[in-house]
């Protein structure tokens, strides 16, 4: 059995970024509402409010998962990113309400706008705060496979595409004169951003039941097993999982029977090696039988999908 420690690079400083972003982007949004008296970018403010929060989460999150394995979690707290990953998109899926909520309102009384040049122009100062933030924690998730960065980071998007509808709300409003397009693209932003905090929902909930490994992973890690083939090593009931930043590779390999106990032990090892250089940061449980024995095959079922 062998493990791996993941990368031990501070990810908190990311979410003290996005508060910080958060905090930049409500005060610009919420003085671009006062101004105009946009419903569109009264949700916008609103949205912010909702990163703020999910930010602070996210650093929560982070902060727990970063603790060392202890004697009631043997296995760490990596899962604690899916807690903050579930968070992010019920908040998104709450925001898009208050947003269709305040659009559905305006729609019913459409109501002229003010100062709508200073207006854009502060609202998409704020759109690219979010848009550069959201970009460095995508980048910086997926780099350092923390599903926290990258739910705060589609939350972060899901606000952009928001400022953006609204921008361009507001641009038709002040071409045509037509006040009820401000509000009813405030709706169709709504309806865009359910989906990025359904796919949040979604992903967490398959992390937290043990979900495997993607199948470019899994297919990475089979392609290391069958290279010993040739060696006359052979594999069953492969079972991985994934738990926020850490990988779990469980196996059974099968040696020749009149192998040495440090014979197989030293293949079994080269073997954990090449699969933790192909999943970096992984956690590997090899199980060692030898091939002909008949009972080696009774647990033949764990290779059933």
């Amino acid at each position: 059995m062998s493990t791996t420690t993941p990368s031990t690079i501070d990810l908190k400083r990311y979410a003290k970024l996005s508060i910080a972003a958060a905090l930049v982007t409500i005060v610009l949004k919420g003085a671009a509402w006062w101004l105009t008296g946009s419903v569109g970018l009264l949700s916008d403010a609103i949205e912010s409010f909702v990163n703020l929060a999910g930010a602070f989460m996210a650093l929560w999150m982070l902060t727990l998962a970063e603790q060392p394995a202890d004697h009631d979690h043997p296995y760490g707290h990596s899962k604690a990113e899916y807690f903050s990953s579930a968070f992010e998109g019920l908040l998104i899926m709450l925001a898009a309400i208050s947003i269709a909520y305040a659009a559905i309102g305006r729609l019913l009384q459409p109501q002229a706008l003010d100062a709508l040049g200073v207006g854009v122009l502060v609202s998409a100062v704020a759109c690219a705060v979010n848009l550069a933030v959201a970009r460095l924690l995508l980048q910086a998730g997926k780099v350092h496979r923390s599903i926290t960065l990258e739910a705060d980071a589609h939350h972060l998007m899901t606000d952009v595409w928001t400022s953006v509808g609204v921008i361009l709300g507001i641009g038709l409003v002040a071409l045509s004169g037509w006040n009820w397009l401000d509000p009813a693209i405030a709706l169709l932003v709504a309806a865009n951003i359910v989906w990025t905090g359904w796919q949040l929902m979604h992903r967490s909930a398959s992390g937290l039941m043990d979900i495997a490994l993607p199948a470019a992973e899994m297919a990475r890690v089979q392609s290391v097993l069958q290279r010993y083939a040739q060696y006359d090593i052979t594999y069953h009931a492969l079972r991985t999982r994934q738990a926020g930043r850490r990988s779990f590779i469980t196996l059974h390999v099968l040696v020749p029977g009149d192998w040495t106990v440090k014979m197989a032990h030293d293949w079994v090892e080269r073997i954990e090696s090449d699969l933790r250089a192909t999943i970096p940061g992984s956690h590997i449980i090899a199980h060692l039988e030898p091939m002909d024995d008949p009972s080696s095959m009774d647990d033949q079922e764990l290779d059933r999908d």
